[in-house]
């Protein structure tokens, strides 16, 4: 994200000396993308970041497809993945491909005992039910229902919730997630026409240095791998850093809605995107205000892209038999449109109350067991008369 952030204390100068009170350095670490290219963060540790002292056991987690071809519209009902109390152990993975990868997450239990680094993936994490804290190497950042949480690739981790009942939808991108290109000027400023602004993102706070050896657990993500290490050093030893490359929340609350006289289409609630994927947030807003219009959305061919939706809260207008945690797919190539009834049933109407994350990959999505397992199995009929 191209906005600048600064925690803690930090010398004048980039690469200069930079002294504990006890008169020995600071260890400086560049934490940046694209090689040397792209937004990063200078951060400084009490301690070398590099203290490896065992690397043990590595644990296969490349998703499995089930289904590699899929053609049809499908309805999963989220809220049948089952709680567990591990939060790396209750993320399932329900559909994926190359660029991304879709899961669910009942987590009960806070991550106390180990640290969580992806090297493969930035992370989306959005909170549908629960509240607490997502503590990083670069400080707090609380969380509550609603809030979108990306976390940049490489970052170290742990959740803490407050409460046991919690529901994610987690998106992992093979590609950087940014904002979209159109809502900022050639600096990087979001512009007066976007549904949202930089005074409306949770930046990290509370930098807690923390100053000790020991044995400290380190879970990493590589190529699909999750390897078990451990760090002779507390990985929340930095004092400071300022940058561009750090994890923050956006809240779906906050997104503003753009409407129009007649219906928009999607790329209106467009809010995160990739080179792969985009996700969109449907928020309740006024409907479209031509006398005659229609509100509910025309009958569309998803030609390019595969279209996931996760419905949130309130009654989705264009569908019927909906609950909060379904998701629906409607795979490239086969139109979809509103539900019978639907269409007619939303004339005249003036306003919406649903809330919805979307998620259109370019590529297709392939399906594992536990997304057949959830699946109603009949979705793809209900728009029969």
């Amino acid at each position: 994200m191209p906005l600048y952030h600064t925690l803690g204390k930090i010398p004048r100068k980039r690469h200069t000396v930079f002294k504990k009170e006890d008169g020995t350095l600071h260890y400086e670490q560049l934490f940046g993308t694209i090689g040397f290219d792209g937004m990063s963060s200078l951060m400084y540790h009490l301690h070398r970041p590099t203290m490896v002292k065992e690397v043990g056991e590595s644990i296969d987690l490349s998703p499995k497809a089930a289904l590699k071809h899929n053609i049809k519209s499908r309805l999963l009902k989220g809220f049948e993945v089952r709680p567990e109390d591990d939060f790396l152990e209750s993320r399932k993975v329900v559909l994926f491909n190359n660029d991304v990868h879709v899961s669910l997450a009942a987590p009960r239990k806070s991550m106390t005992e180990y640290f969580y680094k992806n090297t493969d993936a930035d992370e989306m994490l959005f909170v549908h039910k629960g509240k607490g804290v997502l503590k990083t190497m670069l400080g707090d950042i609380p969380f509550e229902y609603g809030d979108y949480i990306i976390i940049p690739r490489g970052m170290i981790y742990q959740i803490t919730f407050e409460t046991e009942n919690n529901r994610l939808l987690i998106a992992e991108s093979y590609n950087p997630i940014y904002t979209p290109k159109r809502y900022r000027n050639w600096f990087g400023q979001h512009l007066e026409h976007s549904p949202f602004c930089e005074r409306d993102f949770k930046l990290p706070e509370n930098l807690n240095p923390q100053d000790a050896f020991g044995d400290f657990v380190m879970k990493v993500k590589k190529q699909g791998q999750l390897h078990h290490m451990v760090y002779a050093s507390h990985p929340f030893d930095i004092v400071g850093w300022d940058g561009y490359n750090f994890p923050y929340a956006f809240s779906i609350h906050n997104f503003e809605p753009i409407t129009g006289r007649v219906h928009q289409p999607p790329p209106v609630h467009q809010t995160f995107e990739t080179n792969a994927f985009v996700i969109c947030s449907f928020c309740p807003r006024l409907y479209d205000y031509h006398p005659e219009a229609i509100p509910a959305p025309y009958n569309h061919s998803n030609i390019d892209s595969d279209e996931v939706l996760y419905y949130v809260d309130g009654n989705f207008m264009s569908r019927n038999h909906v609950e909060q945690g379904h998701i629906s797919l409607h795979p490239a190539g086969i139109p979809h449109g509103p539900h019978p009834g639907a269409y007619e049933k939303s004339i005249g109407k003036k306003e919406t109350g649903e809330l919805a994350v979307m998620i259109d990959t370019f590529k297709p999505l392939k399906l594992t067991q536990m997304a057949l397992d959830i699946d109603d199995g009949t979705y793809y009929q209900s728009w029969l008369e």
